[in-house]
């Protein structure tokens, strides 16, 4: 009996042990299973953040690119604004002009008249003596091909093709109606002096005066320029526009000898900014040189009449 007990006993043993050994055996095998899952688990989650980080940037490309068409539709909502407080500033001016012109004194008819006649005598000389300037340009401008003066020979050409264009533009205006022109039956309302004796005009003359010295200056300026890249001597009084001084001039409102001479003013001081690369007389704004207002007014010393 009590063998038999022994073997009970060890059969119970062995059975015990095998259940535990196929427990710890299943154990092992699930331990093993999560580990295998969990490097699958840790795969998909990069791939989940790329995709997060995707949709941020495409939401920010998106919020970037409303603001930029909201800054584009305030940058187009503000220049209609001040485009339209421009038209009515225009249109303010253009209204006070209109009111300032019924205030100006009126000429007799009489004195009108005899302004277009003496006029029209001064175009017709004038439309000659620019033939004539025309032909001394060319001139000249083989002379500085000659000389080698590259670039005052660019300017001379630019400056010649411009006076083409003005002595076309006069051959289109010998129907030019004065009796329409403001200029004509508009009171004085200006003086100057030059040499020692004064002069009256209107503001539409006194305009063209300012015009002569402004484009004096432009030329002038250029001018001075090319004879320094040049490497040639100072001096303004060789220039052909200098010599010729009617760039501008339409052959109305002021005599031609007055054109010339404002016109020179301004040429001078250009001349002498340009050859030494300064703005002592001008400045250079907009892409273009023009003198600066006070000295055109100790040039012009207008005097208002009234």
């Amino acid at each position: 009996m009590k063998r038999i007990g022994i073997i009970c006993t060890a059969v119970l043993m062995l059975l015990l042990g095998n259940t535990a050994g196929a427990y710890a055996q299943q154990e092992q095998q699930q331990d093993k299973k999560q580990q295998q899952d969990q490097p699958a688990k840790k795969q998909g989650k990069p791939e989940t953040q790329a995709q997060d980080k995707k949709q941020q940037r495409d939401q920010q490309n998106k919020q970037q690119q409303q603001r930029v068409q909201q800054d584009q539709q305030n940058k187009q909502q503000q220049q209609r604004v001040q485009q339209d407080q421009q038209n009515k500033q225009q249109q303010q001016r253009v209204q006070q002009q209109q009111g300032q012109n019924r205030q100006q004194q009126r000429v007799s008819q009489q004195e009108q008249q005899q302004r277009i006649e003496q006029q029209q005598r001064s175009v017709t000389q004038y439309r000659q003596n620019l033939d004539q300037q025309m032909r001394l340009s060319q001139q000249q401008t083989a002379q500085l091909q000659q000389q080698n003066r590259m670039a005052q020979y660019r300017f001379q050409q630019d400056y010649y093709e411009r006076l083409r264009q003005q002595q076309l533009r006069l051959q289109n205006e010998r129907d030019y109606n004065y009796n329409n022109d403001p200029y004509y039956y508009t009171g004085w309302t200006y003086r100057y002096n030059r040499g020692g004796s004064y002069y009256q005009t209107n503001r539409y003359g006194a305009d063209l005066l300012r015009q002569a010295v402004n484009y004096g200056y432009q030329e002038g300026f250029r001018v001075g320029q090319a004879d320094r890249q040049d490497r040639w001597r100072s001096n303004y009084q060789d220039s052909y526009a200098y010599q010729d001084a009617n760039f501008g001039y339409s052959g109305r409102y002021v005599q031609q000898d007055e054109y010339n001479y404002y016109f020179r003013e301004g040429f001078r001081r250009g001349y002498e900014d340009g050859f030494n690369s300064r703005y002592q007389y001008g400045r250079y704004s907009n892409g273009r040189y023009s003198i600066l207002g006070s000295v055109l007014s100790g040039i012009l010393n207008l005097e208002s009449l009234r």
